[in-house]
């Protein structure tokens, strides 16, 4: 057993928009530790480009960015989580203002300035607040600059958890979190990490996938560690596939923003006819969904690699002082997108589904919240809207940190727990087996549970995630834990819960599209796929 020793008040898992916002909110009355399985910000938050939506102009309002919320969510968002989230967008700006994130400003007639609101797809108004298009990197930044500051929270990197410990796996009746074991990937010593409370805040899935706009830490892994502490997921099937990844052979995960279509970029085929009218009077600003299953098509019926998204009608000082860091990574590559096209396909971009939280962001498992992509809150429901997801991190970030406040004094103490136990394991000499079983996975997923599906390829891909799933596991027994080993340990478990949350529904909703039920089903009340552990 650990000695009586360190108690951390609250573990933070993850260190992206949704972990840091809520260590920072925290802090000022409580001691926060933070772990990042890297550094502390890597992650998809740094990436993200396009913004955050929230109302602010006059001619805007709250029920139409929720109406825009709920025609987006395809009939499966949570009304109430949707009004929390859109109601407090103005709040968490002016936060992220005091936080010192350096948002675009634009000045108008009467020499006032004001924040740059763009358009992206789903938004019947200019909503979506940004820094360039390099939105995520100033959050994150800023976030990591004051949590780095300031004397209650503790950053650790290079730290992967393990598994969570609760009081059930002890062998109590009570279902408690109480700490983690975390593999400290600089010493490679497993860690046994008691916490009164334990967030998780670790992104999405979709790493799962071949093709991904997601950096390599997006593994799901907060979704296993909570599947297997006893926490309830729902609507793992819906993935969103953004519609427009960069296609160049080295041009590994590069996303091209939303923000282009919002400001005019048309998508063309090689010819250059444009082909979005074709499948929504909306065209290039459809939900990301229609747009993306539109960009699978034309490529599967005319046998291309690719489409291609223009902008360069705009001009040249236009795109620069717009799209400098796409500008810049496009010209790393020999295309200059102010006078050509640019070469796009889809790419996994954002899990919908996720752990199942409530307006407190409180999982089934006392003392454990989960924050951010990890999350199945109900503001997505079958399609998340564009922009929509930092916003969720900072809101129920605040929602957890109101609630974590308010029962930490009374939570009671995690005991001494067992320290991990590596007697009977050795240093593995087969590391090929992690990487080949880490590309099956991510292949077949691509091709049996991508943006079109149907019975028999989720059948073919359930038959290898049971094959695979016994082969990870005896390799986990015999040999002492990577990082690259708890990854995809997690990697097949998402996979599998995204494989028996598509074959549960029985009909195409929002991001879940099979040729075997291709309409929605309305004749039946619409519900979430939960799944129990």
């Amino acid at each position: 057993m650990t000695p009586l020793s360190k108690i951390h008040d609250v573990l933070v898992i993850g260190s992206g928009a949704a972990g840091l916002s809520l260590a920072l909110r925290l802090a000022d009355q409580t001691r926060v530790t933070v772990l990042s399985k890297v550094s502390i910000n890597e992650g998809s938050t740094l990436y993200a480009q396009g913004g955050i939506s929230a109302v602010l102009d006059e001619q805007d309002s709250i029920e139409s960015h929720i109406q825009d919320t709920l025609v987006a969510g395809a009939g499966l968002c949570d009304p109430e989580a949707v009004r929390l989230v859109v109601s407090q967008g103005k709040d968490c700006i002016n936060w992220l203002q005091e936080h010192g994130v350096p948002f675009t400003e634009e000045t108008w007639e009467d020499g006032s300035s004001h924040l740059h609101l763009t358009r992206e797809g789903g938004h019947s108004h200019r909503r979506v607040v940004h820094a360039a298009d390099a939105t995520g990197m100033a959050i994150e930044t800023s976030l990591e600059s004051h949590a780095r500051r300031h004397p209650n929270i503790e950053l650790l990197e290079s730290h992967n958890v393990v598994d969570l410990i609760t009081a059930r796996k002890l062998g109590n009746k009570e279902q408690r979190v109480l700490g983690a074991y975390v593999l400290d990937t600089r010493a490679h010593q497993v860690k046994t990490m008691r916490a009164s409370i334990v967030v998780l805040a670790t992104g999405g899935a979709s790493k799962a996938y071949l093709y991904t706009s997601n950096p390599d830490v997006s593994t799901g892994d907060g979704m296993a560690l909570a599947w297997r502490a006893g926490a309830r997921v729902a609507n793992m099937e819906f993935i969103q596939f953004h519609p427009t990844c960069l296609y160049h052979p080295h041009a590994r995960s590069y996303l091209i923003s939303e923000a282009l279509r919002g400001e005019g970029g048309k998508l063309l085929l090689p010819d250059g006819s444009a082909f979005m009218g074709k499948f929504d009077p909306r065209g290039e600003l459809a939900p990301r969904d229609i747009v993306a299953r539109a960009i699978d098509h034309e490529i599967k019926r005319l046998g291309i690699d690719c489409v291609y998204l223009d902008i360069s009608h705009k001009g040249a000082e236009f795109i620069t002082s717009h799209f400098p860091t796409i500008h810049a990574r496009c010209l790393e590559f020999g295309i200059d997108m102010t006078r050509e096209p640019i070469p796009v396909v889809p790419a996994a971009h954002y899990t919908c589904g996720g752990v199942l939280t409530d307006s407190s962001a409180r999982t089934d498992v006392p003392g454990l919240y989960a924050v951010g992509e990890v999350a199945c809150t109900g503001l997505h429901g079958a399609n998340r809207m564009a922009s929509n997801s930092l916003l969720e991190c900072l809101v129920y970030a605040r929602q957890a940190a109101l609630d974590i406040r308010r029962i930490l004094p009374d939570t009671p103490l995690p005991p001494a727990l067992p320290e991990w136990d590596e007697s009977k394991v050795n240093d593995s000499d087969e590391e090929v087996v992690v990487a080949h079983n880490w590309d099956e996975i991510r292949r077949f997923m691509w091709d049996y549970v991508g943006i079109v599906r149907t019975n028999k390829r989720l059948e073919r891909a359930m038959r290898r995630v049971e094959l695979l799933k016994q082969e990870i596991a005896d390799y986990y027994g015999h040999f002492r834990v990577t990082s690259d080993l708890l990854e995809l340990r997690n990697l097949v478990t998402v996979a599998e819960l995204i494989i028996r949350s598509a074959q549960q529904r029985k009909e195409s909703r929002g991001l879940h599209f099979t040729l075997d039920y291709p309409d929605t089903d309305d004749s039946q009340t619409p519900q979430n796929t939960i799944l129990e552990p």
